[in-house]
């Protein structure tokens, strides 16, 4: 544990009404470079990833999935709908720079913490917003998810082959990219505060990040009407060996297939196949004959031979084995904690890497409410007298 002195968001307070994915993904890695993160929850049941596994004793309220996205915060419970969890929220909104959440659109505004409230309570506040397909619109009452915004966005339409059934991407693509989109608005809204000495409301959406995510391949539909979809370039593929598999991309080079070809041992075939239509054209037969040639040896022999050639190809891990790799240890992508409840654990670090400010783990992922006595008494709030209990 350090303090956060020396980090690039040191003094800035942020209001965290975030919860499962997007929201949470954004917020830590402001935490992580020292922002004072206080996640607000509902009592009893807090932010949705403290029951992702159905369970509710306090273990499983502390899940790994939950500790994953939730480091460098203080927890305090919270009711937003009774009017003394109100007043509590106005006061901390009062000494605080940003507020974040990833409710469906105009759920802020319903609870009485939209941005045209609480810039009457604290003109400098910064309301930022992740949502599923934005803030208007025919689709903004629809609730946001990371499967959603694959099918709706055109990323699950594609395939490396058209015989490979549709099928939902196994990783949080959406949440994460549109995640890291909130964690820049934030910061160029502080830096646009810095200047104007007043904040702004900041909106993201999984929707829109998807889009982004397809910039490329949206320019060149606009332009030409045409599908880019690069992984189904015709020297492009996954192959099985014989003892595992492993990826090749044959581009970015002058020759591509002379290359693969000596690669793996056969005759240079390049002469019939010069550009890149006749290689479209002739792609089920390409790719049947590097079937059918890779399956003949192990991966580590082939990735000598694609290397000698200076292409570009890699093995196929499981996750497991690359958390074990060493190149993941050497870029400090891996964080050892103490956790009070679950002992020895491992979390994912920081991509961002800043020679002066490294990323510091100050608050293991909190337990539900446990910061609330800590955050009443620094902030002055009051409770409600009759009961002694958390609005």
């Amino acid at each position: 544990m350090s303090d956060t002195e020396n980090l690039p968001l040191s003094g800035v307070r942020i209001l965290d009404f975030t919860q499962v994915m997007l929201g949470p993904c954004a917020t830590q890695v402001l935490g992580d470079f020292g922002a004072d993160i206080i996640k607000v929850e509902r009592p009893g049941t807090g932010d949705l990833s403290r029951n992702f596994f159905g369970e509710t004793s306090e273990i499983a309220m502390n899940n790994a999935v939950y500790c994953s996205l939730n480091r460098n915060k203080r927890s305090i419970e919270i009711n937003t709908k009774s009017e003394a969890g109100k007043q509590m929220v106005y006061d901390l909104v009062r000494a605080s720079d940003v507020v974040v959440d990833n409710f469906r659109a105009g759920v802020m505004d319903r609870l009485g913490f939209g941005y045209e409230q609480l810039k009457k309570i604290n003109p400098k506040i910064i309301c930022a917003s992740g949502t599923g397909f934005g803030e208007k619109g025919p689709y903004s009452h629809k609730g946001g998810q990371d499967v959603l915004a694959q099918a709706m966005s055109g990323v699950m339409e594609k395939t490396a082959d058209p015989s490979i059934p549709r099928s939902i991407y196994p990783t949080t693509l959406c949440d994460y990219s549109a995640g890291m989109h909130l964690a820049q608005g934030v910061m160029a809204a502080l830096l646009a505060r810095h200047k104007t000495g007043v904040g702004q409301k900041v909106s993201v959406s999984l929707y829109d990040s998807m889009i982004a995510m397809q910039m490329q391949e949206a320019a060149q539909w606009s332009k030409h009407k045409e599908v880019l979809n690069w992984a189904a370039m015709p020297l492009t593929g996954v192959f099985e060996t014989t003892d595992s598999a492993l990826v090749v991309v044959g581009a970015f080079k002058l020759n591509p297939l002379q290359d693969i070809c000596n690669a793996l041992e056969i005759e240079d075939i390049s002469p019939l196949y010069p550009d890149l239509a006749s290689q479209r054209k002739n792609k089920p037969y390409l790719q049947n004959l590097f079937k059918e040639t890779f399956a003949t040896n192990s991966t580590a022999y082939w990735l000598e031979r694609l290397e000698a050639e200076d292409l570009l190809c890699a093995p196929v891990r499981s996750l497991g084995e690359a958390l074990a790799d060493p190149q993941t240890a050497i870029n400090d992508m891996l964080v050892d904690i103490e956790h009070p409840l679950l002992g020895e654990l491992t979390l994912v670090g920081s991509p961002v890497h800043l020679s002066d400010a490294p990323m510091t783990v100050r608050h293991v992922p909190p337990k539900l409410g446990q910061h609330t006595d800590e955050i009443i008494e620094e902030f002055n709030l009051t409770r409600p007298a009759a009961t002694g209990t958390v609005p």
